[in-house]
């Protein structure tokens, strides 16, 4: 069985929760946004790595 590395492991899963810690305070405090915000928060959490970027991209409505 492989080991696994956490050196390289551990940074990636940093940097994953924190995009979806900033994300999800982005939709908090955000009054409006392409779409319903219980969408976007599901698409947050569940899409990995790729809901927050998705939702930077595509769910923030500009004022």
């Amino acid at each position: 069985m492989e080991e696994i590395n956490f050196a390289i492991l551990a940074p990636l899963v940093a940097i994953s929760l924190l995009l979806v810690v900033i994300a999800l305070v982005d939709l908090v405090k955000r009054p409006q946004t392409n779409g319903p915000k219980l969408v976007w928060a599901l698409v947050i959490l569940f899409i990995t790595t790729l809901g927050p970027i998705v939702y930077f991209v595509f769910g923030r409505k500009d004022g």
